[in-house]
């Protein structure tokens, strides 16, 4: 199996057939038998479930894995991560926000490198449509944060598109424990204290009417950023 991933869904009944039809036509082409795609609908209060199962129903390379309770995007993705057999694991939002062509550009950028994550912060990246200054001032005051409290020295911890290699999510699996918007942070920070090589890849980022932290809630974001970064 070449690559594994890995789809969180929470209540996507409406947008999920959009991404699950792309990325499994693209590398049902690409790749034939030698790839998968792990859905995770996590304590899902609408019809994911049953759209998904319905998908899924001719295609083996389809795994759904549903969650009843709720475990955040983090809990959804390591569930994933247990399941996935590819040499390449990776994970994307099921709001489409990072394309399959634009995934695709991980995977073939991968090479030599532990992981690769897509970056809307970078040279070259571009986003649509144009965020509002406070979008980007927040992004902008969490990303400096994060620099200076962990040192990552990426410009976009948050983009909701990751690929790892096998070795590197088997060590995550046993480390991880963030399951809400720091889970990325978590990746990271743990791909740094291993000494993993992690590459950073501009791409084109379609911003969805998907739920957002506010400014407020970015602050107190941070926050919580100190206190995970200086916990015992």
């Amino acid at each position: 199996m070449k690559l594994s991933i890995i789809i969180p869904a929470y209540n996507e009944e409406k947008r999920i057939l959009s991404p699950l039809n792309s990325f499994y036509n693209f590398f049902n082409k690409k790749l034939g038998k030698e790839f998968e795609v792990i859905v995770v609908p996590n304590n899902c209060k609408d019809n994911t479930l049953n759209v998904v199962k319905d998908f899924a129903k001719d295609k083996k390379n389809i795994v759904i894995f549903n969650i009843n309770k709720y475990s955040g995007k983090g809990g959804a993705v390591i569930q994933g991560f247990k399941l996935a057999k590819g040499d390449l694991i990776g994970f994307v939002d099921a709001d489409e926000s990072t394309s399959v062509i634009e995934f695709n550009k991980l995977y073939e950028n991968i090479n030599s490198f532990d992981g690769i994550i897509a970056s809307r912060q970078m040279k070259g990246a571009k986003i649509h449509p144009k965020r509002t200054f406070k979008q980007e001032f927040g992004s902008f005051l969490f990303n400096r944060f994060t620099n200076l409290l962990f040192n990552l020295k990426f410009k976009d911890t948050q983009c909701g598109a990751k690929l790892f290699k096998k070795n590197v999510v088997s060590f995550l699996i046993k480390h991880s424990t963030q399951k809400d918007w720091m889970f990325d942070v978590d990746l990271l920070y743990l791909c740094k204290k291993k000494k993993f090589r992690i590459r950073e890849y501009p791409i084109f980022w379609s911003d969805s009417d998907g739920s957002k932290l506010i400014l407020k809630e970015q602050l107190i974001a941070i926050l919580n950023l100190i206190k995970y970064r200086f916990k015992p």
